[in-house]
């Protein structure tokens, strides 16, 4: 067994999308660094969660799509070719290798040491490698962790011995469940039961909640329950497992109010905890298994000296890739700036703060329909006590709606500040309403005055003249 140490400026903790970020970030600055990681590089983001996830989505959608344009429903009213997805899922996944991961990190000139990393004291990590041997490495001037989360599941009876699907298991399997049951009701749960029905399971699923989504807008969850639904899967309101087993290969689960299920597989999508249990935590005297709580600047609020950053979903600010690489592009600048004894710029919308965090983050749920919205929900304007206005529009009013679909449902929603006269939430649900998003964040974001915005004239016709309309609405 061999140990060997090094020093660098900085030291990363997962190389992730986030962790590669704050590397690259830092590297540009002109900082040594160093990159930490026990899985693949790339992380949670490109082998089980957005790229795979999204690549056996986007054959559902477009078929469901497709379904409703005249003369071309014809075309597409058999099943999927379920090979085929997988296939394309693969592809997207780099068939789990991360050589041209390898290959990027060396050409930003970023070091990498593969191996477990745990903190051992103040600006220290220990590296055990997969050959066994131990690399010690110290920081001058900061370590940044960039872990992410894994899938929380509940505690109830018999879990240890089904082997449950969790989000990575749902991403990646090679084949297709007769009978599927989704615990859950949120982002993984209502997309992964959209694919496995489309791919020929019978899905189930069981929602604690009265309905879905139950973080956005309610029309939202309503309308992606009715394509559910339409589609086939049995969803269950107010329910929930009490214990599981697997007998001769089945999953049975014992349900609260009595009932059972029997099917092939349970996937469970109830949220996510921090990979914080084994990091050494405790050798800096926070606590193992916590979310690592941050400034606007990404340092940890409860660690003197200000040389330990947590980037990403691993500070619980916003659990979302995009939003974890805007916070690495913050992180690693800031680090830079502070290494070299530059001015931090840390206003609000400053250069070295995440203010989008907190006012504008956008977010797409790939389902049939579609949900996308960024900035507050109705129910998050009232609780913040500030005089909102609610404007809403039905998007099958719209021409490019006629035009996209026969049928065509949705819906808008805007969110208008009274006392500043800007927008501070949009809500979009339907078919193709994700490319509508970026508008509705450069909208937030910008804080750009409604005054200002009724000039931005939409194209016609496109489903963004959603826009013109909202504002009509509001003018009265």
């Amino acid at each position: 067994m061999n140990e060997n140490a090094r020093t660098y400026d900085v030291i990363v903790i997962g190389a992730g999308p986030v962790g590669e970020n704050v590397a690259e970030r830092t590297r540009a600055a002109g900082l040594s660094t160093v990159i930490v990681e026990r899985e693949l590089l790339g992380g949670e983001c490109s082998f089980w969660a957005c790229d795979p996830s999204k690549a056996l989505l986007r054959p559902v959608v477009a078929r469901a799509d497709a379904r409703r344009v005249p003369g071309l429903s014809h075309a597409v009213a058999g099943p999927l070719d379920v090979e085929a997805v997988l296939a394309h899922r693969d592809k997207m996944s780099s068939y789990w290798k991360d050589d041209d991961q390898v290959d990027w990190l060396e050409s930003v000139s970023v070091d990498l040491v593969r191996g477990h990393g745990r903190l051992d004291g103040p600006r220290k990590v220990s590296v055990r490698t997969p050959e066994g041997d131990t690399v010690r490495l110290t920081a001058r001037y900061a370590v940044a962790v960039s872990t992410g989360t894994s899938a929380a599941l509940p505690g109830i009876p018999g879990l240890e011995n089904v082997r449950p699907w969790t989000s990575r298991e749902a991403t990646s399997s090679d084949r297709v469940p007769a009978r599927l049951v989704v615990v859950g009701g949120g982002v993984v749960a209502v997309e992964m039961a959209t694919v496995w029905q489309a791919l020929g399971s019978q899905v189930t699923m069981l929602v604690l909640e009265d309905g879905l989504l139950q973080r956005m807008e309610p029309f939202a969850g309503e309308l992606v329950t009715d394509g559910l639904r339409e589609a086939g899967v049995d969803i269950r309101f107010g329910t929930s497992a009490a214990s599981v087993g697997r007998e001769n290969g089945e999953v049975r689960v014992s349900l609260a109010d009595g009932g059972e299920l029997v099917a092939d597989e349970i996937l469970f999508a109830t949220g996510r905890a921090p990979r914080t249990w084994d990091l050494g935590l405790e050798t800096i005297g926070l606590t193992p298994g916590d979310w690592l709580k941050v400034d606007d600047t990404f340092r940890v609020t409860d660690v003197a000296d200000g040389w330990f950053y947590a980037v990403g979903d691993v500070n619980q600010r916003a659990l979302l890739t995009h939003q974890g690489k805007y916070q690495a592009r913050v992180a690693g600048t800031v680090i830079g700036a502070r290494a070299k004894g530059e001015q931090v710029d840390d206003a609000p919308w400053g250069a070295h703060v995440a203010t989008a965090d907190r006012t504008a983050v956008p977010h797409v749920v790939f389902t049939h329909p579609e949900v996308a919205s960024v900035g507050l929900t109705t129910r998050e304007a009232e609780r913040s006590g500030r005089r909102i206005k609610v404007v809403d529009y039905d998007l099958s009013h719209v021409a490019g709606a006629h035009q996209y679909a026969d049928g065509y449902r949705g819906q808008a929603r805007m969110l208008i500040d009274l006392d500043r006269d800007t927008v501070a939430g949009v809500t979009f649900a339907g078919p193709g309403v994700g490319e509508l998003l970026h508008s509705a964040t450069v909208a937030v974001a910008g804080e750009v005055p409604i005054d200002r915005l009724w000039h931005a004239v939409p194209a016609f016709p496109t489903i963004s003249e959603v826009w013109l309309r909202l504002l009509e609405t509001h003018r009265g």
